[in-house]
């Protein structure tokens, strides 16, 4: 008797954690792509790196855009400044169109699923053209940090990563630039 009262209470006890559980997604089923956020949805139609090109970034290839606004402390040349602002606009106008087909691709996803008309075939090439979209818009953002360090110095490379907080250990004497 008493092992079915200490049973009983402990599953009394639980109940109202149960009944408290909620999915990390609760509030997300109101966004209009459900699987991406906001800021997500922002950052594709605005050609934002949004993680993309980190391989680069945290392997001595500065990006362009923290480039230009590290550009005075990186004593540029007005032809560096010229160059580097055009690889960021050539690159945000690629990731730009790229993420707009992107979206545009999720949102068909999402849809599929809200009407219920999904199925295992378009559903494959849903996800095929997603990570197709999704490669092309790593492929822009790489390519222009590859293209950005050809601008640098090594010196600058140097200050940038100093700038950027990436640390002393960071400098492993692997590049070959300037």
């Amino acid at each position: 008797m008493k092992n079915i009262i200490i049973a009983v209470i402990i599953c009394a006890s639980s109940l109202p954690t149960l009944a408290n559980t909620k999915s990390p997604y609760a509030g997300q089923e109101t966004r209009e792509i459900k699987a991406l956020s906001q800021q997500e949805v922002v950052g594709y139609l605005n050609g934002k790196g949004l993680g993309y090109a980190k391989a680069a970034e945290l392997n001595r290839y500065p990006g362009p855009s923290h480039v230009l606004e590290l550009a005075e402390e990186l004593n540029f040349t007005e032809k560096q400044i010229r160059l580097t602002q055009e690889v960021f606009d050539t690159m945000k106008t690629q990731a730009s169109l790229l993420g707009k087909q992107f979206l545009a691709k999720e949102q068909e996803l999402d849809q599929q699923f809200s009407e219920g008309t999904i199925n295992e075939s378009s559903l494959k090439n849903i996800l095929a053209a997603i990570g197709k979209l999704q490669s092309d818009i790593r492929h822009v953002h790489l390519s222009a940090h590859l293209e950005q360090k050809s601008l640098l110095t090594t010196h600058q490379i140097n200050l940038y990563d100093q700038l950027r907080g990436y640390g002393k250990s960071h400098y492993s004497g692997h590049n070959n630039v300037h």
